[in-house]
């Protein structure tokens, strides 16, 4: 936030607003256009992309009369009501990607060929790309990412969630000298077996997706978030699942445990030498929030480090206690079109992947949900093990039909599917999957 916030009241006074367009209107949307309106000199939103255009007009009317909201049905008119600076919504994110006039683009649906059309059509005219949908960003990301170095924009996942809070935190800890060897992420539930039908309650009660809250707790959702965490340090995760310590037998009732008592509980799967790893933990206090274990090998700054509180090492604790979604997105934004700052991208080939694990017993014929559903829960692999094992990624997993049965917790792999033909995602998958050299199912060819 220091030097972003004077950036931005700098945009302000100049009349030269940060010009973002949108795409999605849903609980986190609604929250990033509430707080770009109220809370963010310096920077205007001026575009939704919804599939159900009035999500975007209900967005748009927390800070404005709704009857201002222009409906637009094409590109030109879109471009019209920005030069206009009135409010325009349209259900086609390929017309807004390519928009002129915005600057950036914030991606928030969850979805995979909605979005990728719109970020690819964002990327391709020349806009920065930032990203609140980690199920996209943890399955293609690093080809996104790629495009956009060659287009010359930045592409980043969004500060405020956990995965760039993560990234903030490492780069803190980097900075200082030490060496980050896990970042981790804090739950207060993992449980795999949940679904829509066990999360509708807690869904309704806060105006949320049950899919996406199921994914929350069933473990798809962190899945995706450390492997986007792997993939912008060059970590990798100690076994398929991660560790995730969980003293609380998932029973979300029991005490929270001190963060530092994890320490003991990760510390034996992590090697001091390695890239690092991402993981979990379940049940700590503070909480729900991240924290990275760094290491440090000089005896000078260790006896300084234990001075000021961090103990006597080996593995030195620094931790956010929260995450502020929807209120911290927009820096990520200011920081993109303002300095060329990336709060979370791809370094290169994806190290991690997500892969989908029957959470049931599955039969021939049957057809694999969306995400957070009744049918499969995801897991972070090492790309080695993904390809090794032709495991299905979760993120091309929604509407393949089982041309065999899988047992509940077996893995599902891509001989297992047939995959629904013409998608935007597997053919951009194999495109991510050409680019590193990689197997048509993730590995080292």
């Amino acid at each position: 936030m220091i030097i972003v916030d004077t950036a931005l009241q700098k945009r302000e006074s100049e009349g030269r607003p940060i010009k973002v367009g949108m795409i999605g209107a849903g609980f986190m949307g609604s929250g990033i256009a509430l707080q770009i309106a109220n809370s963010v000199p310096g920077m205007r939103l001026c575009a939704i992309a919804a599939r159900t255009p009035q999500r975007g007009i209900d967005a748009f009317a927390q800070s404005v009369d709704a009857e201002s909201v222009i409906r637009a049905s094409s590109q030109a008119d879109i471009e019209d009501a920005i030069r206009s600076n009135k409010p325009v919504v349209t259900d086609d994110p390929v017309a807004l990607g390519r928009a002129q006039g915005l600057d950036a683009i914030i991606e928030v649906t969850g979805s995979m060929d909605y979005a990728a059309s719109g970020v690819l059509a964002a990327i391709e005219t020349g806009k920065h790309v930032i990203m609140m949908n980690a199920e996209l960003d943890g399955t293609v990301g690093p080809l996104l990412k790629a495009k956009a170095d060659k287009a010359g924009v930045i592409y980043t996942n969004v500060d405020g969630d956990q995965p760039g809070v993560q990234m903030n935190l490492y780069r803190f800890v980097q900075g200082i000298g030490v060496k980050p060897v896990l970042c981790g992420n804090i739950k207060g539930l993992q449980d795999p077996y949940r679904t829509p039908d066990t999360q509708r309650g807690f869904a309704e009660k806060w105006g949320q997706n049950v899919h996406m809250v199921t994914s929350f707790a069933d473990g798809t959702k962190i899945s995706f978030e450390q492997a986007i965490v792997a993939n912008g340090t060059g970590m990798r995760v100690a076994k398929r699942g991660m560790i995730g310590p969980d003293p609380t037998g998932r029973d979300p009732t029991l005490p929270l445990r001190p963060l530092e008592e994890y320490i003991d509980l990760l510390a034996p799967h992590i090697d001091p030498e390695g890239p690092g790893i991402v993981d979990y933990v379940v049940g700590a206090k503070p909480g729900p929030g991240v924290f990275v274990l760094g290491t440090h090998d000089n005896p000078r700054q260790q006896h300084y480090l234990n001075l000021y509180k961090l103990g006597t090492g080996p593995y030195y604790l620094f931790y956010t206690p929260y995450h502020l979604c929807h209120f911290e997105a927009p820096l990520t934004i200011a920081r993109a079109v303002l300095f060329s700052d990336a709060a979370l991208t791809p370094k290169g080939a994806p190290q991690v992947g997500v892969v989908s694990i029957a959470k049931k017993n599955l039969a021939t014929g049957e057809v694999i949900d969306a995400l957070g559903g009744f049918a499969s829960y995801a897991e972070a692999e090492n790309m080695d093990a993904v390809a090794a094992e032709g495991l299905l990624p979760a993120g091309l997993a929604e509407g393949a039909r089982l041309i065999r049965p899988v047992a509940k917790d077996e893995p599902i792999k891509f001989n297992d599917v047939h995959l629904p033909e013409g998608r935007l995602i597997d053919r951009l998958y194999q495109e991510q999957s050409d680019l590193f050299g990689l197997s048509s199912h993730g590995a080292k060819s």
